[in-house]
Protein backbone atom coordinates (compact mmCIF):
# COMPACT_ATOMS: atom_id res chain seq x y z
CA UNK A 1 0.00 0.00 0.00
CA UNK A 2 3.01 2.15 0.26
CA UNK A 3 5.90 2.19 -2.14
CA UNK A 4 9.31 3.82 -1.36
CA UNK A 5 11.62 4.23 -3.99
CA UNK A 6 14.91 6.55 -4.67
CA UNK A 7 14.87 7.82 -7.56
CA UNK A 8 17.67 10.28 -6.88
CA UNK A 9 20.62 10.26 -4.76
CA UNK A 10 19.15 10.64 -0.92
CA UNK A 11 15.82 11.48 -2.46
CA UNK A 12 12.98 8.97 -1.08
CA UNK A 13 10.12 8.89 -3.09
CA UNK A 14 6.89 7.59 -1.13
CA UNK A 15 3.74 6.88 -2.96
CA UNK A 16 0.62 5.89 -1.33
CA UNK A 17 -0.19 3.13 -3.24
CA UNK A 18 -4.18 2.47 -3.61
CA UNK A 19 -5.75 4.19 -6.58
CA UNK A 20 -7.75 2.15 -7.55
CA UNK A 21 -9.50 4.26 -4.01
CA UNK A 22 -7.67 7.71 -4.74
CA UNK A 23 -5.51 6.82 -1.98
CA UNK A 24 -7.71 7.34 0.34
CA UNK A 25 -6.42 7.32 4.02
CA UNK A 26 -8.09 3.14 4.87
CA UNK A 27 -5.70 2.57 7.90
CA UNK A 28 -3.97 -0.26 5.68
CA UNK A 29 -1.93 2.46 4.44
CA UNK A 30 -2.15 4.89 6.99
CA UNK A 31 0.34 2.40 9.07
CA UNK A 32 2.43 0.98 7.09
CA UNK A 33 2.81 5.21 5.97
CA UNK A 34 3.62 5.67 9.41
CA UNK A 35 6.12 3.03 9.55
CA UNK A 36 7.82 3.91 6.36
CA UNK A 37 7.97 7.59 7.90
CA UNK A 38 9.78 6.24 11.39
CA UNK A 39 12.09 4.11 9.18
CA UNK A 40 13.13 7.40 6.53
CA UNK A 41 13.51 9.80 9.37
CA UNK A 42 16.71 7.28 10.70
CA UNK A 43 17.97 6.37 7.48
CA UNK A 44 20.40 9.18 6.90
CA UNK A 45 21.22 8.49 3.39
CA UNK A 46 18.08 10.27 3.07
CA UNK A 47 18.56 13.92 2.97
CA UNK A 48 14.70 14.84 1.36
CA UNK A 49 11.40 13.40 0.98
CA UNK A 50 8.96 13.45 -1.80
CA UNK A 51 5.24 11.86 -0.76
CA UNK A 52 2.86 11.68 -3.80
CA UNK A 53 0.07 9.40 -5.03
CA UNK A 54 -0.16 6.82 -7.20
CA UNK A 55 -2.53 6.99 -10.36
CA UNK A 56 -4.39 10.50 -10.48
CA UNK A 57 -5.07 11.14 -7.14
CA UNK A 58 -3.05 12.18 -4.28
CA UNK A 59 -5.05 10.96 -1.53
CA UNK A 60 -9.06 11.09 -1.22
CA UNK A 61 -8.86 11.07 2.31
CA UNK A 62 -11.42 8.99 5.04
CA UNK A 63 -12.63 5.39 3.10
CA UNK A 64 -16.43 5.44 4.09
CA UNK A 65 -16.17 2.13 1.86
CA UNK A 66 -13.41 0.28 3.23
CA UNK A 67 -11.71 1.78 5.68
CA UNK A 68 -9.20 -1.16 6.86
CA UNK A 69 -8.30 -2.14 10.54
CA UNK A 70 -7.29 -0.25 13.31
CA UNK A 71 -4.26 -2.42 14.95
CA UNK A 72 -4.12 -2.77 18.98
CA UNK A 73 -8.79 -2.46 19.25
CA UNK A 74 -9.51 -5.01 20.90
CA UNK A 75 -12.31 -5.42 23.06
CA UNK A 76 -12.29 -1.55 23.13
CA UNK A 77 -16.10 0.21 23.74
CA UNK A 78 -16.89 2.30 20.08
CA UNK A 79 -15.93 5.73 21.47
CA UNK A 80 -12.48 4.30 22.62
CA UNK A 81 -12.04 2.84 19.35
CA UNK A 82 -13.13 6.32 17.60
CA UNK A 83 -10.46 7.93 20.02
CA UNK A 84 -7.38 4.99 19.15
CA UNK A 85 -8.45 5.66 15.33
CA UNK A 86 -7.51 9.35 15.02
CA UNK A 87 -5.01 8.71 17.22
CA UNK A 88 -3.36 6.91 14.17
CA UNK A 89 -4.16 9.34 11.70
CA UNK A 90 -2.64 12.03 14.07
CA UNK A 91 0.53 10.15 14.52
CA UNK A 92 0.90 10.35 10.27
CA UNK A 93 0.64 14.15 10.20
CA UNK A 94 2.86 14.47 13.54
CA UNK A 95 5.40 12.39 11.85
CA UNK A 96 5.50 14.28 8.74
CA UNK A 97 6.16 17.28 10.61
CA UNK A 98 8.94 15.85 12.54
CA UNK A 99 10.24 14.15 10.25
CA UNK A 100 14.26 14.71 10.18
CA UNK A 101 14.47 15.96 6.05
CA UNK A 102 12.14 18.32 4.57
CA UNK A 103 9.35 16.83 2.98
CA UNK A 104 7.98 17.51 -0.52
CA UNK A 105 4.53 16.81 -1.25
CA UNK A 106 3.70 16.46 -4.93
CA UNK A 107 0.06 16.76 -5.12
CA UNK A 108 -0.82 15.14 -8.51
CA UNK A 109 -4.48 15.08 -8.00
CA UNK A 110 -7.34 14.94 -5.51
CA UNK A 111 -6.41 15.82 -2.15
CA UNK A 112 -9.59 15.79 -0.71
CA UNK A 113 -10.26 16.26 3.35
CA UNK A 114 -7.53 14.05 5.19
CA UNK A 115 -5.35 14.25 1.83
CA UNK A 116 -5.64 18.15 2.25
CA UNK A 117 -4.08 17.80 5.53
CA UNK A 118 -1.14 15.43 4.48
CA UNK A 119 -0.24 18.01 2.02
CA UNK A 120 0.01 20.77 4.89
CA UNK A 121 1.99 18.69 6.95
CA UNK A 122 4.87 18.60 4.11
CA UNK A 123 6.93 21.21 4.27
CA UNK A 124 6.82 22.34 0.81
CA UNK A 125 3.66 21.39 -1.78
CA UNK A 126 3.86 21.42 -5.38
CA UNK A 127 0.92 20.77 -7.41
CA UNK A 128 0.35 19.34 -10.87
CA UNK A 129 -2.06 20.71 -13.36
CA UNK A 130 -4.86 18.26 -12.65
CA UNK A 131 -4.50 18.76 -8.97
CA UNK A 132 -7.68 20.17 -6.54
CA UNK A 133 -7.90 20.66 -3.37
CA UNK A 134 -11.25 20.61 -0.55
CA UNK A 135 -11.88 20.98 2.87
CA UNK A 136 -14.72 18.27 2.97
CA UNK A 137 -15.80 17.39 6.53
CA UNK A 138 -18.38 20.37 6.07
CA UNK A 139 -19.74 18.76 3.09
CA UNK A 140 -20.28 15.18 4.77
CA UNK A 141 -22.25 17.00 7.78
CA UNK A 142 -18.72 17.30 10.06
CA UNK A 143 -16.81 19.59 11.30
CA UNK A 144 -14.04 20.88 8.28
CA UNK A 145 -11.56 20.98 11.49
CA UNK A 146 -9.77 17.41 11.42
CA UNK A 147 -6.09 16.05 11.35
CA UNK A 148 -4.76 19.86 12.25
CA UNK A 149 -6.18 21.44 9.31
CA UNK A 150 -7.76 24.40 11.20
CA UNK A 151 -4.06 25.21 12.86
CA UNK A 152 -2.45 24.48 9.31
CA UNK A 153 -4.38 26.11 6.62
CA UNK A 154 -4.75 29.29 8.36
CA UNK A 155 -0.77 29.49 8.86
CA UNK A 156 -0.42 28.47 4.61
CA UNK A 157 -2.89 30.79 3.21
CA UNK A 158 -4.05 33.35 5.63
CA UNK A 159 -7.40 33.24 8.30
CA UNK A 160 -9.80 34.92 5.78
CA UNK A 161 -8.89 32.20 2.73
CA UNK A 162 -9.08 29.34 5.75
CA UNK A 163 -12.35 30.46 6.83
CA UNK A 164 -14.01 30.54 3.17
CA UNK A 165 -12.10 27.61 2.14
CA UNK A 166 -13.32 25.39 5.43
CA UNK A 167 -16.89 26.74 5.76
CA UNK A 168 -17.94 26.81 2.22
CA UNK A 169 -15.95 22.85 1.03
CA UNK A 170 -15.61 24.35 -2.38
CA UNK A 171 -12.76 22.99 -5.07
CA UNK A 172 -9.46 24.96 -4.90
CA UNK A 173 -7.90 24.18 -8.65
CA UNK A 174 -4.13 24.20 -8.86
CA UNK A 175 -4.13 27.79 -10.31
CA UNK A 176 -6.26 29.35 -7.43
CA UNK A 177 -3.76 27.38 -4.81
CA UNK A 178 -0.33 28.76 -6.56
CA UNK A 179 -2.11 32.43 -6.46
CA UNK A 180 -3.35 32.15 -2.80
CA UNK A 181 -0.15 30.22 -1.49
CA UNK A 182 -1.72 26.92 -0.97
CA UNK A 183 1.56 25.30 -2.82
CA UNK A 184 4.49 26.93 -3.93
CA UNK A 185 4.13 26.54 -7.62
CA UNK A 186 2.08 24.50 -10.33
CA UNK A 187 3.45 22.83 -12.79
CA UNK A 188 2.15 20.22 -16.11
CA UNK A 189 1.07 16.70 -14.72
CA UNK A 190 4.00 15.80 -16.42
CA UNK A 191 6.64 17.75 -15.08
CA UNK A 192 5.18 17.26 -11.25
CA UNK A 193 8.00 14.71 -9.90
CA UNK A 194 10.84 15.69 -11.90
CA UNK A 195 10.15 19.11 -11.12
CA UNK A 196 10.31 17.39 -7.14
CA UNK A 197 12.76 15.75 -7.82
CA UNK A 198 14.72 18.73 -9.14
CA UNK A 199 13.83 21.30 -5.74
CA UNK A 200 15.16 17.75 -3.63
CA UNK A 201 18.54 17.57 -5.42
CA UNK A 202 19.09 21.25 -4.57
CA UNK A 203 17.70 21.11 -0.52
CA UNK A 204 20.17 18.13 -0.41
CA UNK A 205 22.92 19.73 -1.81
CA UNK A 206 23.23 21.99 1.52
CA UNK A 207 24.04 21.37 4.93
CA UNK A 208 22.58 18.45 6.49
CA UNK A 209 22.30 20.59 10.13
CA UNK A 210 21.69 23.69 7.94
CA UNK A 211 18.42 22.44 6.64
CA UNK A 212 17.62 20.19 9.58
CA UNK A 213 17.25 23.40 11.96
CA UNK A 214 16.32 25.65 9.10
CA UNK A 215 13.02 23.30 8.71
CA UNK A 216 12.71 23.12 12.66
CA UNK A 217 12.61 26.87 13.27
CA UNK A 218 10.19 27.67 10.58
CA UNK A 219 7.92 25.26 11.95
CA UNK A 220 8.59 26.69 15.39
CA UNK A 221 7.89 30.56 13.71
CA UNK A 222 4.53 29.25 13.11
CA UNK A 223 3.92 28.41 16.89
CA UNK A 224 5.88 30.72 18.53
CA UNK A 225 4.08 32.49 21.74
CA UNK A 226 6.98 36.01 20.79
CA UNK A 227 9.15 37.05 18.59
CA UNK A 228 11.69 37.30 21.00
CA UNK A 229 11.31 34.20 21.93
CA UNK A 230 12.04 32.63 18.18
CA UNK A 231 14.70 35.00 17.37
CA UNK A 232 17.06 33.50 20.49
CA UNK A 233 15.91 29.69 19.02
CA UNK A 234 16.85 30.99 15.12
CA UNK A 235 20.64 32.62 17.08
CA UNK A 236 21.20 29.35 18.50
CA UNK A 237 20.67 27.04 15.61
CA UNK A 238 22.74 29.79 13.48
CA UNK A 239 25.85 29.78 16.43
CA UNK A 240 25.45 25.80 15.86
CA UNK A 241 26.25 25.56 12.39
CA UNK A 242 28.21 28.39 12.45
CA UNK A 243 30.87 26.78 15.23
CA UNK A 244 30.46 23.55 14.96
CA UNK A 245 30.97 22.88 10.68
CA UNK A 246 33.25 24.40 8.41
CA UNK A 247 30.52 25.39 6.35
CA UNK A 248 30.20 29.12 5.98
CA UNK A 249 33.97 28.89 5.04
CA UNK A 250 33.12 26.55 2.64
CA UNK A 251 30.68 28.77 1.07
CA UNK A 252 32.61 31.67 0.89
CA UNK A 253 35.72 29.64 -0.46
CA UNK A 254 33.17 28.28 -3.05
CA UNK A 255 31.98 31.51 -4.18
CA UNK A 256 35.66 33.20 -4.10
CA UNK A 257 36.65 30.20 -6.57
CA UNK A 258 33.29 29.82 -8.97
CA UNK A 259 32.40 26.77 -8.03
CA UNK A 260 29.75 24.62 -6.07
CA UNK A 261 30.11 24.27 -2.65
CA UNK A 262 30.99 20.81 -1.09
CA UNK A 263 29.45 20.55 2.38
CA UNK A 264 31.04 18.23 4.73
CA UNK A 265 29.18 19.07 8.17
CA UNK A 266 32.09 19.07 9.89
CA UNK A 267 35.63 20.93 10.81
Amino acid sequence: MVLVEHPRPHVALITLNRPERMNSMAFDVMVPLKEVLDNVTHDNSVRVVVLTGAGKGFSSGADHKSAGSVPHVQDLTRPSYALRSMAVLDDVILALRKLHQPVIAAVNGAAIGGGLCLALAADIRVAGQSAYFRAAGINNGLTASELGLSYLLPRAIGSSRAFEIMLTGRDIDAEEAERIGLVSRQVPDDLLLETCFDMAERIAAFSRPGVELTKRTLWSGLDAASLEGHMQAEGLGQLFIRLLTGNFEEAVAARAEKRPPVFTDDK
